[in-house]
């Protein structure tokens, strides 16, 4: 019995030091860099992309690398009040693709209204289903014809980044909030 033990303690010791011994490239990795949300992001972006590595990398050098991000479009606006509506592919590295919807009131000293295309990133997602809840911030836009920007968004120790290129006419600072959905729906409550 005592040799058994021996063996199976020898064959766990072995696995061990072979991992610690593994190249860093060939561990699984589930955080993306900024040069690959960068690289995604111009090929998603397109022509309006000119900012972006710039605003991706603050964002990567205030939160870290993400674990996943969120490609999609959506559309907003406001009168004082205002609602935001988008759908988009939640993208992970360990859990695979998700259809993902969103929308959220706000409410401040905010005119316009918007239509953008949208990259979230997304820190500290433990799993796809912990994405769904309300995601609490400010954000603030000034642009006329087109802009370019991010915001932060939290909710416990889960972060969601919008980096935003839109197309509209749009002023204003407001506090609200994005609820994520696995469905569409117009209830932004």
């Amino acid at each position: 019995m005592l040799r058994h033990w021996f063996t199976k303690f020898m064959l766990a010791a072995m696995a061990a030091l072979a991992l610690a011994a593994a190249p860093a490239g060939a561990q699984t990795n589930s955080t993306y860099t900024v040069n690959e949300l960068v690289s995604t992001g111009h090929k998603f972006f397109g022509n309006v992309s000119g900012g972006l590595a710039t605003v991706l990398e603050k964002a990567v050098s205030q939160y870290g690398q993400p674990n996943g991000y969120i490609l999609g479009e959506e559309g907003a606006g406001a009168i004082a009040a205002g609602l935001r509506y988008g759908e988009g592919t939640l993208h992970t590295r360990d859990q695979g693709q998700h259809r993902i919807f969103w929308q959220g009131p706000s409410i401040g000293w905010d005119f316009g209204g918007e239509g953008a295309r949208t990259m979230m990133l997304v820190y500290n997602l433990p799993a796809v289903d912990a994405i769904y809840q309300r995601f609490g911030g400010v954000d603030g836009s000034v642009y006329f014809i087109g802009g370019f920007g991010m915001t932060a968004l939290a909710s416990g120790n889960i972060y969601v980044v919008p980096v935003r290129a839109g197309v509209g006419a749009r002023l204003g600072v407001n506090l609200g909030y994005l609820k994520f959905t696995p469905n569409a729906t117009w209830n932004p409550f």
